[in-house]
């Protein structure tokens, strides 16, 4: 196993040196002259040839290409132009916002997911399957913005039971108070795409001639579930939720931005409306880079949760 994690993260080196190229000719070809926009609109030529020296973009491009893969290697990519701050700081706060609210939500949401596609795999075909599958799809159909604005008044404005928005610095606070109602609303959002998807895995799995042979051998039909299919269908299970994870971090800006949740999501947004390219540059290679991390781990998980698998 040792060896394959090398040659894995042996594999990653072209991969993300693509990924650092690409970012670089978007943001330098597409992007437009950072000059300009960090001088505004009352500028002059020489100022704008002065922000030009200080952010190194009059340099030719495998310079500026260096600068930026030394700023990926040491983890600095200077300071954001919006306020100031250092753009290891920014991130290093706006994680922890992020993962208080994606964590436990990530687990709700497999957690329940697999459990009601078991429950469900029991009366499939029934008009309890038919039921449900009408309602997840309903609820698929229905905007985020819609269940944000009804959660907030139902469970905020008129009950009472959460604040409606705010952030503090303890994180049992944040978890307790401030992140519960985010969280239902993420998990009520996707718990109909993702029931759907985890009831066809178990589908799938509960129709393969294994499951039929266990039945011949008088085996109980939760034994068959909750052991047999569970084990088989854990596979695709680990690689939707893996393959999620590092898109959730830029996937809640909304929940982030509704509640005031100062996270990386909310923090992306605020750095596409300013302009603040050295922010919207490291959350790209790190996003991308937590992505390859992430396809590693989940060929490892597959191994711990079926050892028949073999890692090549």
């Amino acid at each position: 196993m040792f060896s394959y994690i090398l040659r894995r993260l042996w594999q990653m080196l072209p991969t993300m040196a693509g990924v650092v190229v690409l970012v670089f000719l978007l943001f330098n070809w597409v992007g437009g002259d950072p000059a300009y926009i960090l001088a505004g609109k009352m500028s002059n030529a020489e100022a704008i040839a002065n922000i030009r020296k200080q952010l190194g973009v009059d340099q030719p491009y495998y310079v500026q290409l260096g600068i930026f893969v030394k700023q990926i290697v040491t983890f600095d990519f200077g300071n954001s132009w919006a306020t100031g701050e250092a753009v290891s700081r920014i991130i290093a706060t706006r994680l922890g916002p992020s993962l208080t609210v994606l964590i436990p939500l990530t687990i709700l949401e497999t957690f329940f997911g697999i459990a009601l596609a078991l429950a469900i795999a029991f009366v499939r075909g029934s008009l309890t399957d038919r039921a449900v599958m009408i309602a997840c799809t309903v609820g698929m159909s229905i905007s985020i913005l819609v269940y944000i604005i009804v959660f907030q008044y139902g469970f905020a404005y008129k009950l009472g039971l959460f604040p409606v928005q705010g952030w503090g610095e303890q994180f049992g606070e944040n978890l307790l108070r401030y992140a519960m109602l985010p969280i239902l609303i993420g998990l009520a959002v996707s718990i109909a795409p993702t029931l759907r998807l985890y009831r066809s895995f178990v589908l799938d799995e509960a129709n393969q001639d294994y499951v039929r042979t266990a039945r011949a051998k008088g085996l109980g039909e939760t034994r068959i579930m909750w052991v047999h299919v569970l084990r088989n269908a854990a596979i695709p299970i680990i690689t939707h939720v893996m393959s999620n994870l590092p898109a959730l971090l830029i996937g809640a800006f909304l929940l982030e931005r509704f509640f005031g949740i100062p996270g990386i999501g909310r923090e992306v947004i605020l750095a596409v409306e300013r302009s603040d390219f050295p922010v919207i540059k490291a959350i790209t290679v790190y996003v991308a880079a937590a992505t390859m991390i992430f396809s590693l781990l989940t060929d490892l998980m597959y191994q711990a949760v079926d050892p028949r698998v073999q890692l090549a």
